[in-house]
């Protein structure tokens, strides 16, 4: 399994033959609604000439849906599979083509190939907004979407994660770095912190959790065994 961090949520797994890519946000969208959210690290040309297979949304905000990305991946005989949260989805089919738009919802699975995506809750200020959890090459690898501490989330999560993908910002109703650590605590599995230092100046290496791996925009994640 080859994954890269895309910046911000978007991460391109590369695994059973496939490039599956969550949330990609590589544009300056969000800046023209609100300039104070300028990107601080630039657009990398070569992640929008890629042909994925999956395109995986948790929810419908800019920075995670955005149709200025997607564009250059969802062409009328592109045929790409996505699953997107209830809200993602009603904008994304919008791209229509031969492409297969999902809605994905908490408890829906989805199986393709040797990969299986498990929709999850969410806590965020889309209310439709979902976790993912993909299962390949023998691993469970839980992307959280943007989402705040929460005990149903918790629960509703199995016991054998072994890899979280999760934002600590603390703002937009995402995790702060403390409640973060706490939400991983919980979880037990290798955390991967993300959704810092394209908006902001926060630093991942200020993350308060011993296992985590601190990913690189644009490159490889060299992710260790639990």
């Amino acid at each position: 399994m080859k994954i890269t961090w895309l910046g911000q949520a978007g991460l391109m797994f590369e695994t059973d033959g496939k490039i599956i890519i969550s949330d990609p946000y590589l544009s300056d969208s969000v800046e023209k609604i609100n300039p104070k959210n300028r990107r601080r690290i630039p657009v990398c040309e070569k992640f929008l000439k890629i042909k994925p297979d999956i395109i995986l949304l948790t929810h419908n905000h800019l920075d995670h849906t955005d149709p200025e990305t997607l564009k250059h991946y969802l062409k009328d005989d592109s045929g790409v599979l996505v699953l997107a949260s209830a809200n993602a989805w009603d904008s994304v089919r919008k791209f229509g083509g031969d492409n297969n738009y999902v809605e994905f919802n908490p408890g829906t699975v989805w199986t393709e190939g040797n990969v299986r995506f498990t929709a999850v809750k969410a806590e965020h200020s889309d209310h439709c907004a979902i976790g993912i959890i993909v299962e390949a090459e023998g691993k469970k690898y839980y992307i959280t979407g943007d989402t705040l501490y929460n005990t149903d989330v918790l629960d509703g999560l199995p016991p054998d994660i072994d890899y979280i993908f999760l934002p600590v910002n603390g703002v937009g109703n995402n995790m702060n770095m403390t409640d973060a650590a706490a939400f991983c605590t919980k979880v037990g599995a290798v955390a991967i912190p993300y959704h810092c230092g394209l908006f902001d100046s926060l630093s991942l290496d200020d993350f308060p959790f011993e296992n985590k791996v601190v990913p690189s925009v644009y490159e490889e994640i060299e992710l260790q065994e639990r």
